[in-house]
């Protein structure tokens, strides 16, 4: 990271206040590379049929997410210090700088806060779900977007509903948001977030169109860890609840929640979860031996309806994984683990899937490193409510590979 000093110390000769030292650290991500993939899925929109599709190109954002952010600090005097960031995603193989064919300069976090030595530190702003930060030091993978992780499950060039999306795992980031983080106590370190957005107007009727109510979109997060040698645990759980009274059906729905947006709802790739509870509960732990790390991961949510709390879908997945060095210059990782999907309907729908995932690096530098990685996805046994007195079967299985370089600065 290159550091930009933008003032030194300095006073004021009106106020006669002296000014602590500030800077500013600019830093980011470029990731490219090639990236193919099979995907093989029978949907309930096919009525069971399957389909297929492969993708095979020079892509991009396969082991981390290519970005730009800008980090800053002011000491403040007396232990106290200011603090902000501002983070956007790129997409190094977009025609356009702003990658606006693939939702470029996608606003990661932005917050501004405050932080007291021996205490702790808050923020204002969009920000990371206290479960991706547990999962960002817990997951053998570095949270990298190749299919085969099942707790963030994600995938590149080619996806699918069931299979894998980046939102299906967990809410990652939420808006309007107020965070906290105590500092370490006797090894113990504990965080929240509590997510506010509400907008009320009075509600018209037009026919049967309705407009106006309350829009509100509020959540709140809670997270604690512990480390002891090289022993680290950590838990977190965080509930998410949108609410939209102009809307009154239930089919009206994305299931899962995604960051909170300034105009009061939940968007989701697939639409907006409206009048949803969304409740996300993830422990997980890590032991160091040395020459490898050991990983252990369980990640549970339930979206229920507001309206109707027969109308839900749950996903709960657990993971086991190993991280280390096999050469000074070769890093490798394996994790693999299994899962279920729940949701309403006759004889409650469910379906198990497992995967695994595969992946190296050699380090050219501390900054520059080749990757390869290998992942699959399986979808299988399952059925899915269609909206009738019966169900459709349902299966879908993905297998990702990528090869690329990446470059932090």
């Amino acid at each position: 990271m290159k550091k930009l000093a933008l003032s030194a110390i300095a006073s004021l000769a009106v106020s006669g206040v002296a000014h602590a030292q500030s800077s500013v650290t600019v830093y980011g991500i470029l990731d490219a590379g090639y990236v193919g993939g099979n995907l093989r899925a029978a949907t309930v929109a096919s009525n069971g049929a399957q389909s297929k599709s492969t993708v095979s190109l020079f892509g991009q954002n396969a082991e981390s997410s290519s970005r730009l952010g800008f980090k800053g600090v002011e000491d403040l005097g007396n232990g106290t210090s200011a603090f902000f960031t501002v983070e956007v995603q790129l997409y190094p193989q977009d025609s356009q700088v702003s990658g606006d064919a693939n939702n470029g300069f996608f606003n990661r976090q932005t917050f501004l806060g405050l932080r007291k030595n021996g205490l702790g530190e808050g923020a204002v702003g969009l920000q990371y779900t206290p479960i991706f930060k547990a999962a960002l030091v817990t997951d053998p993978g570095n949270l990298n977007n190749i299919t085969g992780n099942l707790i963030y499950a994600s995938t590149q060039g080619v996806g699918s509903a069931s299979a894998g999306s980046t939102a299906i795992g967990f809410t990652a980031r939420t808006a309007n948001t107020l965070s906290f983080k105590t500092d370490n106590f006797f090894g113990f370190t504990a965080s929240g977030i509590y997510a506010l957005n509400n907008k009320n107007q009075t509600e018209t009727t037009s026919g049967s169109s309705v407009t106006g109510g309350n829009v509100n979109a509020n959540g709140w997060g809670l997270a604690a860890d512990y480390t002891y040698k090289n022993l680290y645990i950590t838990a977190a759980y965080q509930a998410l609840k949108q609410q939209t009274s102009a809307v009154t059906s239930i089919t009206d729905s994305a299931a899962w929640t995604n960051s909170t947006a300034n105009t009061g709802t939940l968007p989701n790739t697939a639409g907006n979860a409206l009048n949803v509870q969304d409740n996300q509960f993830y422990v997980a732990g890590t032991y160091d031996f040395g020459f490898l790390k050991a990983y252990a991961q369980y990640l549970t949510r339930k979206a229920t309806s507001t309206l109707s709390s027969s109308y839900y879908l749950g996903r709960s997945a657990e993971q086991l994984g190993v991280r280390g060095f096999i050469t000074p210059t070769i890093e490798g990782w394996a994790s693999a683990g299994l899962g279920r999907y729940t949701e309403m309907g006759p004889g409650s729908p469910t379906a198990n899937f497992n995967g695994f995932q595969l992946g190296s690096n050699y380090w050219l530098s501390k900054r520059t490193n080749l990757y390869a990685m290998y992942g699959q996805t399986i979808v299988s046994t399952g059925n899915a409510y269609a909206g009738t007195a019966t169900s459709v079967p349902v299966n879908a299985a993905i297998s990702n590979y990528a090869v690329g370089v990446r470059h932090t600065f």
